[in-house]
């Protein structure tokens, strides 16, 4: 029996989940670093006078010996994040070479904290925090604030911070769930019910705190201001990057190569990732369906094929991407639960959990839509609109999409393509997604009401944006080119 592992050996909190314990740093205490940090205090100023490339191109090469610990490497990475999409995203059109004075550090500071130069989930939400109050709990909106923005808004500061409180508001279910693993392999049916029912009500508060993203993010200003400085350069051609984005080392021209990397996504979050593998949610490929021919041993015995979710743990911390790889291999509530399916009340607390967070999920494409689906629409109405007038440099904007196609096709086309700032499409994924969290219920009946609930639509043509509660079920089809993902981080 694989034992179960301790969640600080892998800088996971047992208070904060996948959030560091304290508070991350809001500068670096070297002055030696005061000029990354004068960039990023500067930052919407530097991009609206339209001079940032020149400062940082001209910025001295500094060296990363000079940092002490994982929250001052953590805040060296951040703040060369933003400094980074702010030089790529920031100028009328997007620069594919990023200059050595930031990329030395910054590959440095990645490959010190296993992570991709991109910037992450990681790099605006999980350490980009601080709370008002030191004294009071952060798992709650009322008592946080954000270090860094590219655009100074109150509307990305909340943008960020609903996934930080989201984030705190989970961390005590990551030791409440796996003592329920403990309690499983000790046979104890009443511990284990009793967790999986803490989980299902903290579910529903994660829930009822993603919907607060409304107060006060307005959609316009998420999907025309913000969304652009998130993208990152992996199928962004459109955006301007047909190739990628080249880190220059200072080394040989004719040595430097373009990379391509997703952008922040919401499927980076460890914690999202932790609820499916402990409650034993499979997500495929988008497009494939489940392989209902195969016999459980044989499932188990068959290699995974990588899928969106699986690939965007190569975008988490280094010890965060091993505690879910070990997650992975302890997980045994599902089987215990059918072994005790005799049980309703723990075949009901376990289901329970799957219905909730098939909500989420549920609430989340609502989001989406909103944010997303509606906003494209509007912005391709606006650009039809305006094509007549006089052309002049406009900056390149992923809410602007070329329409290739006059006799409606072109429409159909969009829904399907539609992509996050994870460079992946949207809808596609996040239906399927959802309709797998409802494929592990141990009762027959759940698992219909799960697949019926799944199948309702949406009116995706409102244009006040009022989406309506059912869900996106079976509007959009699945687009295997560009796979699947979640746009909204």
């Amino acid at each position: 029996m694989i034992p179960v592992p301790n969640p600080e050996d892998y800088d996971v909190s047992i208070e904060n989940g996948f959030l560091p314990t304290l508070p991350p740093l809001e500068s670096l205490p070297d002055s030696y670093y005061e000029p990354w940090e004068y960039i990023v205090k500067n930052l919407q100023g530097l991009i609206l006078s339209k001079r940032l490339r020149e400062v940082v191109d001209t910025l001295p090469v500094l060296s990363t010996d000079r940092l002490f610990g994982e929250p001052q490497w953590r805040r060296a990475y951040c703040a060369l994040s933003f400094i980074t999409h702010a030089y790529i995203w920031g100028g009328n059109k997007p620069a594919e070479r990023v200059p050595p004075p930031i990329t030395i550090p910054y590959l440095k500071a990645c490959a010190h904290l296993e992570l991709p130069s991109v910037a992450t989930f990681a790099s605006v939400c999980l350490w980009n925090w601080k709370p008002i109050f030191n004294a009071e709990p952060i798992d709650t909106l009322g008592n946080l604030d954000t270090i860094d923005t590219f655009t100074g808004s109150l509307d990305e500061k909340w943008f960020y911070l609903v996934s930080v409180a989201i984030e705190a508001k989970g961390g005590p279910l990551v030791p409440l769930m796996l003592h329920a693993i403990e309690n499983a392999n000790g046979g104890d049916r009443a511990a284990v019910t009793q967790s999986l029912r803490v989980f299902a009500e903290r579910l529903d508060d994660i829930g009822n705190i993603l919907l607060r993203m409304y107060d006060d993010c307005d959609p316009h200003v998420f999907y025309h201001r913000i969304r652009p400085f998130l993208a990152g350069s992996k199928n962004m051609a459109d955006a301007g990057l047909p190739n990628g984005v080249i880190f220059d080392d200072g080394g040989p021209m004719n040595k430097q190569r373009y990379v391509q990397f997703s952008g922040g996504s919401n499927a980076q979050s460890s914690l999202i990732q932790f609820f499916d593998l402990v409650l034993s949610v499979e997500h495929r490929p988008t497009g494939q369906k489940k392989d209902v021919d195969l016999k459980n041993e044989e499932r188990k015995r068959k290699a995974p094929e990588p899928n969106f979710i699986h690939d965007m743990r190569k975008y988490m911390p280094g010890p965060h991407t091993r505690f879910l790889q070990r997650v992975a291999e302890i997980a045994n509530i599902r089987e215990f639960v059918q072994q005790h399916s005799y049980d309703r009340e723990l075949t009901v607390a376990f289901d329970a959990c799957l219905a909730m967070l098939s909500a989420l999920r549920d609430k989340h494409i609502q989001l989406v839509s909103r944010y997303i689906i509606v906003k494209s629409h509007q912005a391709k109405k606006d650009a039809s609109a305006n094509k007549d007038n006089t052309k002049t440099a406009k900056k390149v904007n992923l809410a602007h999409r070329p329409k290739t196609e006059s006799n409606g096709k072109a429409d159909d086309k969009e829904k399907q393509s539609l992509k996050g700032t994870g460079g992946s499409s949207l809808i596609p994924f996040l239906r399927q997604a959802r309709d797998e969290t409802g494929q592990p219920a141990v009762d027959a009946w759940t698992r219909r009401l799960l697949a019926k609930q799944s199948g309702a639509k949406v009116n995706d043509n409102d244009d006040e944006g009022q989406i309506k509660c059912q869900g996106l079920s079976g509007v959009w089809r699945v687009d295997d080119t560009h796979g699947g993902g979640l746009c909204l981080h």
